[in-house]
């Protein structure tokens, strides 16, 4: 990545159990806790509405559960994957 790109999408080091799936699904939250940055940020300074703002937020932690769910995370390892 170059510095500007570390600097906009900066990223932390996953310290938590290894697996490969909950290190996809730290990804995904770490992305969606920065566009969530952003568009708070958009919306303090003028630049979308408060209710785009919100469908947007909405938006992307529709995509965050879904990523969860198909990862599997947070379900008993034995759980067939159809009731995840």
């Amino acid at each position: 990545m170059s510095e500007r790109d570390d600097f906009l999408f900066p990223r932390s080091r996953y310290h938590g159990e290894f697996t490969p799936e909950k290190l996809v699904f730290n990804s995904n939250l770490q992305e969606f806790a920065q566009r969530v940055n952003y568009i708070c940020g958009l919306e303090t300074n003028g630049k979308v509405t408060s209710e785009e703002a919100y469908q947007q937020i909405k938006h992307l932690w529709k995509k965050l559960r879904s990523s969860k769910k198909s990862l599997g995370i947070g379900q008993s390892p034995d759980e067939p994957p159809e009731n995840r």
